[in-house]
């Protein structure tokens, strides 16, 4: 029985998988005591959940101690951590896009992104250690680590991969995967929020190609899980995916003209919540079928029963951001307040930026109650793993499902 787990993005929503990470810590320890290691094979990751991801797999001979390390980093963070929030930076960016927006005719440069994430740079490379994905990979303690990024020069979607094994690449309409040595670049392409952060370069093919969040037009999420063997998958998202409501009165409509920032948070809605339930749907509707197939036609057919697991917010991040725009810096306030970010009927664009130690700890707290929720199925999952895995072979195919 090969487990995966599936993290989903959502910026600064992204506190939350914490959150159910330290559930999943607790309950693996209870099901088993004398185990430390990651309880998961398989780990991907989306956008900000890439990082979540790369790290915990990056310390897959220490399930807990990788937690820990997360928790240390969300339960203080600070939005200077993650994007520069100066009033020089700031004004920088903002006039860099009022210039292309007024005289984009005279313009010699497009803007790169309304906020500037070179911290974000900075940190990934100096906190998460790539060096040990490997390590982990060739002690069979992980069986495959991946990232998923869209490209905006040629509209493909990648899965970027490192197995333990040989895995064959697979290929859909626009989407494709490719082994590499994962990177800081590959997660920070990933976690690039459009418009927000600037696209990043990654060579592809010997040429340079331009990529962003990982979430954008992944119509399939846990493909990649699929195809490195996953028997059951655990994903865990930063947004439910139900229609979020308007911050300003708790229900109901926000009259008026929209303001950027409700488009935006609309926007950003379909592109990191909308996929992962049809794709669940999808899953189920394939399970349904493999159930009414007999059992010599399913062996050859390139179906199998597949197992999905989701945890999703149990409260509504939006209002949770509501009680905290307050924390975010003033210039980035200032920049928000001209889209109507910095608005309570703002707050659900706003709660992706807002990278706040209060506003993590809160949901850090929620994941952690909503993965402790699901105790006694995931204690099932991981005790069947711990009773049935052993290191895969040389070579072993991937399921062949066609996700």
């Amino acid at each position: 029985m090969r487990i995966a787990l599936v993290l989903m993005g959502g910026g600064a929503r992204a506190a939350y998988q914490v959150g159910v990470l330290k559930a999943l810590a607790e309950i693996a320890a209870d099901a088993d005591p004398q185990r430390q290691t990651l309880p998961f094979a398989v780990v991907c990751g989306s956008s900000a959940g890439a990082i979540n991801a790369t790290s915990v797999a990056s310390h897959a001979d220490d399930f807990a101690h990788g937690v820990r390390r997360l928790l240390g980093f969300w339960e203080h963070l600070r939005a200077d951590y993650v994007y520069r929030t100066d009033w020089l930076g700031i004004a920088a960016a903002g006039a860099r896009w009022l210039a292309a927006m007024s005289f984009g005719w005279a313009a010699r440069r497009s803007p790169r992104g309304l906020l500037d994430n070179a911290p974000l740079a900075h940190l990934l490379q100096r906190e998460l250690s790539f060096h040990r994905i490997e390590q982990m990979l060739e002690a069979r303690t992980l069986h495959a680590l991946s990232v998923t990024a869209l490209s905006y020069s040629s509209g493909r979607h990648l899965t970027f991969y490192q197995a333990a094994e040989p895995i064959q690449a697979w290929r859909r309409a626009q989407r494709t995967a490719r082994l590499v040595d994962l990177s800081a670049s590959h997660l920070l392409a990933s976690s690039a929020i459009p418009f927000v952060f600037p696209a990043v370069p990654l060579v592809l093919d010997g040429q340079i190609e331009y990529f962003g969040d990982g979430s954008i037009r992944q119509i399939a999420p846990l493909s990649p899980a699929i195809h490195f063997g996953a028997d059951r998958i655990v994903v865990v998202g930063a947004a439910d995916p139900r229609p979020e409501i308007p911050a300003a009165n708790g229900a109901g409509l926000v009259r008026g003209y929209p303001t950027l920032a409700q488009i935006g948070q609309q926007v950003l809605a379909s592109v990191f919540l909308d996929s992962i339930g049809s794709d669940i749907e999808r899953i189920e509707h394939i399970n349904r079928v493999v159930a009414h197939m007999p059992h010599q036609v399913e062996a050859g057919s390139g179906w199998r029963h597949v197992d999905v697991l989701a945890i999703a917010p149990s409260e509504r991040i939006e209002l949770i951001a509501a009680k905290h725009l307050k924390q975010l810096p003033l210039s980035v306030r200032g920049l928000l307040g001209g889209v109507g970010g910095s608005q309570p009927a703002g707050a659900s664009f706003a709660s992706y930026l807002l990278f706040e130690e209060a506003f993590a700890r809160e949901l850090i707290a929620l994941g952690y109650r909503d993965g402790l929720a699901r105790r006694d199925v995931l204690a099932d999952w991981i005790a069947l793993a711990d009773r049935t895995h052993a290191p895969p072979s040389a070579g072993q195919p991937a399921g062949e499902m066609r996700v």
